[in-house]
């Protein structure tokens, strides 16, 4: 089983960001960091397509080979008047099973410093849900971190402010909103532990379950030398203590920190993000739901070959490997003293061909090494991937 010693980790964390050089885009522009917006026209519209092909097997059992149309999205954006813009993306994934409005947000550029938005925006909680789309990465999954402990994507409906400062070679960027938050589905869900993911009820984009708003904020520095670095953190009430007046529970919390970093040394992109998740639930079910959860990853990305490739200018192929870890439960048992599992260690392997910067092929190798709550022997997840996204 792969071990991660987290001292090491944070270690390589902080260091990471000290060397190599590094181009000017922030995590924070993310949503504007699209190939399809430009200066030429007051409307514009792209967006991005993914597909791919699976074949993984459980200890040995598989269920064959599969390929599936992931996701679709359109962007759609404009510039109202000078310093006020407006972005929408509507997704559908699976075909047309979910369809959904992952954003659609009006911004009010009062300073460069001071920008007020509004609207269903993306949580910046973490850099991987903030610039998650397909064709920027080489792996066709997202990182266990950024679907099983932050539940990317999390969009929400809210209002705050943004804004980039500049001081001497750094760049410092921040972001404050108040949303309406996660809800019950944390715990009260069909996966048997507490789970991020379920708490993203529909209705959170009509009305908060519990009258409490949530605050999720990033502070980020970029140096044009070393890197990017960031720290995030959000915070509120996701139960229904109350209903008509009436208080039927306990307000219980919810707490996510987050660091996430970014650098190039010479030709080598490392970039990672580690997050701590802490919940507050009824002390009787403790043991199956946990109370703290954490999860990390690194990417380590370098080019092999430039150039002319296939008569493609300027075309790229790159390897790739990542390391994660989620811990869904870090605790003991209150009867027994023992350790809770309940984690998941994955390694992962990937080659990539880039005709254009915004378009890319990929293939992956995968393999997952899980436990559950009572250690039992370990489940091994081993599968091949290969995978296209790009803009349009």
């Amino acid at each position: 089983m792969l071990k991660i010693d987290m001292t090491i980790v944070f270690i390589l964390l902080l260091l990471t960001p000290i060397f190599g050089q590094q181009d000017t885009s922030v995590v924070q522009d993310a949503i504007y960091d699209r190939p399809f917006i430009t200066s030429a026209f007051p409307v514009a519209l792209g967006g991005y397509l993914e597909g791919n092909t699976n074949y993984f097997s459980e200890d040995g059992v598989s269920e064959g080979f599969s390929m599936e149309f992931r996701r679709f999205n359109i962007f759609l954006y404009s510039t109202i008047i000078p310093r006020v813009r407006f972005f929408a993306e509507l997704e559908f994934e699976h075909g047309t099973e979910e369809i959904a409005i992952e954003t659609a947000q009006v911004e009010f550029e009062l300073l460069q410093a001071l920008v007020f938005r509004a609207g269903i925006i993306i949580v910046p909680i973490g850099a991987y849900n903030v610039n998650h789309d397909p064709p920027k990465y080489e792996f066709v999954e997202r990182p266990l971190e950024a679907t099983k402990i932050i539940p990317t994507t999390l969009s929400d409906i809210g209002f705050g402010f943004n804004g980039k400062i500049f001081w001497n070679n750094l760049l410092f960027t921040y972001d404050a909103y108040l949303v309406n938050g996660l809800s019950d589905g944390i715990i009260l869900n069909d996966q048997g532990r507490t789970f991020l993911e379920s708490g993203k009820s529909e209705e959170r984009f009509a009305e908060d379950n519990n009258g409490s708003p949530t605050f999720s904020g990033r502070l980020a520095v970029k140096s044009l030398k070393y890197g990017e670095l960031g720290i995030s953190y959000y915070s509120g009430i996701y139960n229904s203590f109350q209903i008509e007046g009436e208080i039927v529970d306990a307000k219980r919390s919810i707490r996510i920190a987050a660091i996430d970093f970014n650098t190039k040394i010479e030709k080598l992109i490392i970039q990672g993000e580690f997050a701590l998740n802490s919940i507050d639930v009824p002390k009787d079910i403790s043991d199956i739901f946990g109370t703290k959860q954490w999860g990390g990853y690194i990417d380590i990305v370098y080019p092999i070959i430039k150039g002319n490739i296939l008569g493609f200018d300027n075309s790229v192929i790159n390897i790739a490997v990542r390391l994660e870890r989620v811990d869904y439960n870090v605790g003991e048992f209150t009867e027994t003293g023992k350790n809770i599992y309940d984690d998941i260690n994955g390694l992962s392997f990937a080659i990539s061909f880039r005709p254009a910067s915004g378009t890319v092929l990929k293939a992956n190798y995968i393999h997952y090494w899980s436990r559950d709550a009572l250690g039992n022997p370990t489940v091994k997840t081993a599968g091949f991937q290969f995978g296209i996204a790009t803009y349009f």
